[in-house]
């Protein structure tokens, strides 16, 4: 049975859903996201992932090792990020990685937790089993399914557009110059933590290797590149501790 605190998790995750969806519908039709719902849809993102944090880490403990295990739990991560961009000048962008969290973190609550209050299970398949989920919730399982490994590489994408945003933001004034710094520690964690992230980077560092060497293509373009690859390399080549396979998506409720 659900508890009031999976409830509130559950909560957290509508409200960002909701912000996030007025945010760019607002961004679309040009006008304008408002700065109220940005911050309540991050609002929403730290209520839920600081419940998921509290009871994955457990109360926090003023020790070194407490601090390193914290700084590498993804979870732990989106929460500072999400701090981060809630205390920051709003960019609708960067709702669109927690959304997509929110999304299937949503359609799995209704499904385990809300429509069996409403929606009355199928029949058994043998006698004494136990009943079969409503054919909507059986629906809804397997969309989930079918489409997380395809919205996780929507997510991996969508985080180097925000890097590529930020960076362009800091060269034009319209963010902090803080702002591609932290973001870029963000996605050197999720570098060496996060497959789809990996896959991401190495499709685009290849795309762009092959237009710069492309025939055409001034030389001095090839140079540049490669020189932010080696210091793009030099920088992230750290090793950092590997973290085990990741769950069914950040702020996941246990």
């Amino acid at each position: 049975m659900a508890t009031t605190q999976h409830y509130v998790w559950a909560a957290g995750h509508f409200v960002l859903l909701i912000a996030a969806v007025k945010c760019l519908l607002s961004w679309a039709l040009f006008r304008g996201a408002s700065p109220w719902w940005f911050r309540t849809g991050f609002l929403g993102a730290l209520v839920s992932y600081g419940i998921v944090c509290l009871k994955s880490l457990g109360p926090i403990q003023p020790n070194a090792a407490y601090v390193r295990r914290a700084l590498l739990d993804e979870n732990v991560q989106y929460l500072l990020l999400g701090f981060f961009w809630w205390s920051s000048k709003p960019l609708t962008i960067a709702l669109v990685p927690y959304a997509i969290f929110s999304l299937f973190h949503v359609l799995t609550f209704t499904r385990t937790t809300l429509m069996p209050q409403f929606l009355p299970p199928g029949p058994p398949t043998s006698a004494g089993g136990p009943p079969t989920p409503h054919p909507i919730a059986k629906k809804l399982q397997v969309w989930v399914k079918a489409n997380y490994n395809k919205a996780m590489v929507v997510v991996a994408y969508a985080e180097l557009v925000i890097l590529l945003r930020v960076v362009l933001g800091a060269i034009t004034l319209q963010n902090s110059l803080v702002t591609p710094l932290v973001y870029a520690h963000f996605l050197r964690q999720r570098f060496y933590q996060a497959t789809f992230t990996r896959e991401a980077v190495s499709v685009v560092n290849g795309k762009i290797t092959e237009y710069v060497h492309r025939q055409g293509t001034p030389p001095v373009a090839g140079q540049i590149w490669e020189k932010v690859q080696m210091v793009v390399a030099r920088w992230a080549g750290t090793t950092l501790a590997q973290q085990p396979a990741a769950g069914p998506a950040p702020a996941a409720a246990h």
